[in-house]
């Protein structure tokens, strides 16, 4: 069975904290014990704050275009130079919205570019390698449990057909990305054709549950995760559409 425990007890991340050392404190405080096979679901603000990813607006210089959008759109022309910043392409601007591809490869609104729960006059970026971010902690939390831990690093994005946000996965080490159900029979004997589930958004929208978003719970340890025979560990990056098969651009 599936059990989420949120880890707190953590206090506000700063530049250089040693993120995985807080999430083992947060374990601790919350009672936890972990186990081969648990995954670590980390918000990716606590990543890219212990990383130095908080940007101060007033040391940016707009470009510009960005001063153009923001006047057009009555946005902040530091944040929208922000925005840029992290974009390698830009998808579409309607209503104030940037819709970017990031340099990561991911597309969603205004390159991750966040200005909830940080400092007055500062913007937070997603981290650099979200990937590489996820190894480093599961190497450090697995080393220092003495067990085998997975690490999902989130972001909290919207859909373009469905109202609200949720949480998917954007840095992923030692967890299953993807679950293929293709060639394999359903209930009515029928081979599945297209079936492939995106499990470590699954798993990344279900700790948002835990997680909300004014709780301060940065984290949830997922107990219980079901496996699969044969999975093999994913990223963050193999849940990409790539353009070829992106049929909405």
């Amino acid at each position: 069975m599936l059990t989420l425990r949120g880890l707190e007890g953590l206090p506000e991340v700063q530049s250089g904290d040693d993120l995985a050392r807080l999430l083992l404190d947060g374990m601790l405080h919350s009672g936890a014990e972990p186990a081969d096979g648990d995954v670590v679901v980390v918000c990716h603000k606590v990543v890219s704050k212990a990383e130095g990813r908080l940007v101060e607006l007033k040391r940016l210089r707009p470009t510009k275009i960005a001063r153009a959008w923001a006047a057009e759109y009555g946005r902040d022309p530091r944040e929208v130079q922000a925005v840029l910043g992290e974009a390698r392409d830009m998808v579409r601007v309607q209503r104030g919205v940037l819709v970017t591809e990031t340099r990561h490869g991911f597309v969603c609104a205004n390159s991750g570019v966040d200005r909830s729960n940080v400092p007055e006059g500062h913007v937070c970026l997603l981290p650099e390698d979200p990937d590489g971010s996820a190894r480093e902690l599961a190497d450090r939390l697995s080393e220092s449990t003495e067990t085998r831990l997975g690490v999902v690093i989130t972001d909290t994005w919207g859909r373009p057909f469905r109202l609200g946000a949720v949480n998917v996965a954007i840095g992923i080490a030692g967890a299953p990305a993807l679950h293929d159900y293709r060639g394999q029979p359903d209930f009515a004997g029928r081979t599945l054709q297209s079936s492939t589930m995106a499990t470590a958004d699954e798993l990344a929208g279900a700790a948002g549950l835990v997680m909300g978003k004014l709780r301060r719970i940065p984290a949830v340890l997922a107990q219980g995760v079901p496996s699969h025979p044969g999975a093999e560990p994913g990223t963050g990056a193999s849940l990409l559409r790539s353009r070829g098969e992106d049929i909405f651009r």
